[in-house]
């Protein structure tokens, strides 16, 4: 097949076809979800029951879940609260994740729909059990129809419609059911269980597909294939904003075995073959002249350091406010004691397992599939919409589980696959998968920006807090991709600010403020596992435990001085410790012979309360953690077992971004391009994470991210305990640590 004209737009069309932009809702604070099984227009797609389940007549339960698998346990327990109210087997469930579509935006009032912040199972909670109720009662008044019986007469047990009792009772399966019941007026507001007397809500269930996922059955996005399909290898611009003006060796690489064509696109260049291996070794050989640049621009001489330098030359710069109590002038003024201290992150990657991809496919009815890992799959739908110039109701978005997220797979423009494969897949006239190599992942990731915050605290003669600023510096992936009108009056980047703000200590002075500080053009910021509290609970629990040195005070009962107004965090914090066998500081030895201190933290993210102890000793000039002990305060729970999981791997990231990561910049270009150089936690230094589950009985609170940020301030704080060094730059491995 001869080759196709390269694919050339215009500025405008470049940056439509990038799809720019992200999900709306997502720059908007979300509300707290109404209480659990209340009416209200958070629930006005509950009764779609045939959108959602179909019962097939083996008995299996096919239910579409608006949220994407990734390994955080949302397809088991969507499957486990639905199951309780419709009095089913959860480990019948088969569960997909649903199209694009009206009938799937659950959250902000049944208005949006994206996996992210931690809000999956609370935002959906009353939503799914009211879904199993209607499917519940509409299976029952089909089996009185078929029975001739009032609904009042018949009960359930799991997976069956029951008539009396004992020697007389009869029953039949939802599966002999399901048909009848389906052409069934939905009922409404359907009683719900008692929370008394749930029997799967609350129980420590195994996942769904553990088995197909650990023996490699699942097919991830960059498994996808499709008949006919040609792949593609890119070669990103080495900074942002360069556009390719030619491809000098086009003719060579064309004649590589296996070529099909040469493809210009938006920052970048494409090679497409009959396998990616070909694509590859031909995109590695292609010699680009680029040009002018164009759009978001990198500078030519940044460097990390240099973003480092801009946050600190704000330092003491007025911003907006935060939070704020009391006079904070007069309470300085009147403190004996000044503390302060200034502690900064660096950029993060993602460093998701299974490298970016998207396969796209034009049908002959002028429909377009799509195949994206992605957070949101009808904004992805939108986007792909734009790049192909049709409409969103022609294109297909499959959303495959997610080898990896962290908040990687929202539309963050130019740091996804999927307009590349949709301009491909049109220039070709063929289904595209494009593959990004481990090194273009993470040149075009959406990094966790980079940080500063300031903090200073007066206290009086008894050593008691009398003032408390702090200052977050910088800006966030609200700021940059929806612009400061999406972050109220005054304008406070939450992305930026959570963890700073948010806190439940109580002083009786305080101000908390957000100096903006914006980030180069050319460098994409995107949202990261607990977001701002990945970093700012590091900041502002290692300043309190500065607090604590300075005042001569135990950091572990300073907390708990400061929490004596809520019950809540204290047991919270002394369910932590009683975790850790007895709060214990140290430095101390342990039966192995090294000497060992302990730090403590508490985060309050995503609707959940935190509280965390780690034990450390040094090593070779490196923090060895040895334990992590964590309780967790989601409010009330679905799953134990899931919860328990869900804080060990934050808990690991938490500690591996602490320890090691970090993105560096030379003279505008991303310098770390692959494992090599961007360090992870091996396993042989990953410890023993110990979760206690705390239920309050308060509001629902996240799972997936709440674990993360207390890790590196307990850790930083051990350390201070055990060596007298305080750790205020992450990652802590750039700073060598002394012998205890």
């Amino acid at each position: 097949m001869p080759a196709r004209r390269p694919v050339n737009l215009s500025r405008r069309g470049m940056f439509a076809a990038a799809g720019a932009g992200l999900f709306l809702g997502l720059a908007i604070p979300v509300r707290a979800p109404r209480a659990q099984g209340a009416p209200g227009a958070a629930l006005r797609h509950a009764g779609k029951v045939n959108a959602y389940l179909r019962i097939a007549p083996d008995g299996t339960i096919h239910l579409q879940n608006p949220f994407v698998e990734g390994g955080q346990g949302i397809d088991s327990a969507v499957a486990q609260i639905v199951a309780e109210e419709l009095d089913a087997d959860p480990a019948a469930f088969v569960v997909t994740c649903a199209p694009p579509g009206e009938d799937f935006r659950v959250m902000q009032g049944g208005n949006a729909r994206f996996t992210g912040g931690s809000f999956s199972v609370r935002s959906s909670f009353a939503h799914f059990r009211t879904l199993g109720a209607t499917a519940r009662a509409m299976l029952i008044e089909a089996a009185a129809q078929r029975l001739a019986v009032p609904a009042a007469a018949l009960t359930t047990a799991p997976g069956r419609v029951v008539q009396g009792t004992g020697a007389s009772e009869r029953s039949i399966t939802y599966a002999e059911l399901a048909q009848a019941a389906a052409a069934l007026a939905p009922p409404e507001n359907p009683p719900l269980r008692d929370s008394s007397a749930f029997r799967t809500i609350g129980q420590p269930l195994a996942r769904l597909g553990v088995r197909e996922r650990s023996t490699g059955k699942i097919a991830y996005a960059i498994d996808t294939k499709v008949d006919g399909m040609l792949l593609a290898a890119v070669v990103h611009a080495p900074r942002a904003g360069a556009q390719p003006a030619a491809v000098t060796n086009e003719d060579a690489l064309k004649a590589l075995p296996g070529v099909h064509s040469v493809h210009r696109l938006p920052g970048a260049v494409a090679v497409v073959a009959d396998t990616w291996w070909h694509a590859k070794k031909a995109a590695d050989q292609a010699q680009i002249a680029w040009q002018a640049l164009q759009g978001p621009v990198m500078e030519a001489d940044f460097g990390a350091d240099t973003m480092l330098g801009r946050l600190k030359a704000a330092a003491g710069t007025h911003g907006n406010t935060a939070e704020e109590a009391g006079d904070i002038a007069v309470a300085f003024s009147n403190a004996t004691r000044v503390i302060e201290a200034q502690y900064d992150a660096p950029y993060l990657a993602h460093a998701q397992m299974e490298p970016t991809s998207a396969t796209a496919r034009f049908n002959a009815d002028g429909t377009l599939d799509v195949w994206v890992p992605n957070q949101a799959p009808d904004i992805f739908q939108a986007s792909a919409a734009r790049t192909a110039g049709i409409e969103p109701s022609a294109v297909r978005i499959h959303s495959p589980p997610l080898g990896g997220f962290f908040g990687r797979h929202f539309a963050y423009g130019a740091a996804n696959a999927h307009p590349q494969a949709i301009l491909l897949a049109k220039a070709v006239e063929r289904p595209v998968k494009v593959i990004w190599t481990r090194e273009e992942e993470f040149a075009r990731d959406a990094y966790r920006p980079m940080a500063l915050a300031t903090f200073r605290a007066g206290l009086n003669v008894a050593g008691e807090i009398v003032a408390f600023h702090a200052a977050g510096h910088g800006e966030g992936p609200i700021t940059r991709h929806f612009g400061t009108g999406a972050l109220g009056t005054p304008a406070v980047d939450g992305s930026i600010m959570e963890g700073l703000t948010g806190k439940p200590y109580r002083f009786a002075t305080k101000r908390v403020e957000f100096v903006p500080v914006p980030h180069p053009p050319g460098i994409n910021l995107g949202f990261w596992r607990s977001v701002g509290h990945s970093m700012n609970d590091f900041f502002f629990e290692s300043f309190l435990d500065e607090i604590a040195a300075a005042a001569n005070k135990d950091p572990f009962a300073l907390r708990l001085s400061l929490l004596d107004h809520s019950d809540r965090h204290r047991t919270l914090l002394n369910a932590a410790a009683d975790l850790s066998g007895g709060w214990r500081r140290g430095p101390f030895t342990a039966p192995d012979g090294t000497r060992r201190a302990r730090g403590v933290a508490m985060a309050s993210p995503f609707g959940s309360e935190v509280a965390t102890i780690a034990e450390v000793s040094i090593s070779e000039g490196e923090v060895v953690v040895h334990d992590i002990w964590v309780a967790i305060d989601p409010g009330r729970v679905v799953n134990p077992r899931t919860i328990a999981e869900q804080v060990q791997s934050a808990a690991a990231i938490g500690l591996s971004s602490a320890m090691y990561e970090a993105i560096e910049f030379d003279r505008g270009e991303v310098a770390t391009r692959n494992f090599d150089t961007y360090r992870v936690l091996r396993r042989d230094r990953m410890p023993q994470v110990h979760v206690r589950v705390v239920e309050s009985g308060a509001p629902m609170g996240g799972v997936g991210e709440p674990g993360t940020p207390g890790v590196p301030p307990a850790v930083a704080n051990a350390v201070f305990a055990l060596t007298g060094q305080r750790l205020r730059s992450l990652p802590f491995a750039k700073t060598r640590l002394s012998g205890a």
